[in-house]
């Protein structure tokens, strides 16, 4: 729960630096994973699919994603094997 509080708060700062919702950084962040070809994202309202759409051209510097990245920690994969 703290990284996730982390992790948030890291978002809110680069969005906030960027003058962009932290949604359009989260995709911009997906976006720049090797191997993510097309997120798929779900919104109910025209003005989310909007602001989403915007992230498309976001760019993040390389710094930011490791503002990012920093605190997350990976958790095992679980599942079908």
């Amino acid at each position: 729960m703290k990284t996730t509080r982390k992790i948030a708060a890291r978002l809110t700062g680069v969005s906030e630096e960027l003058g962009v919702t932290r949604a359009q950084v989260a995709l911009a962040w997906l976006l720049s994973k090797p191997g993510v070809a097309a997120p798929i994202i779900g919104t109910s309202r025209e003005e989310q699919l909007d602001e989403l759409l915007n992230a498309v051209d976001l760019t993040l510097k390389p710094e930011q994603i490791a503002e990012l990245e920093t605190p997350y920690k990976q958790h095992p994969v679980v599942g079908f094997k």
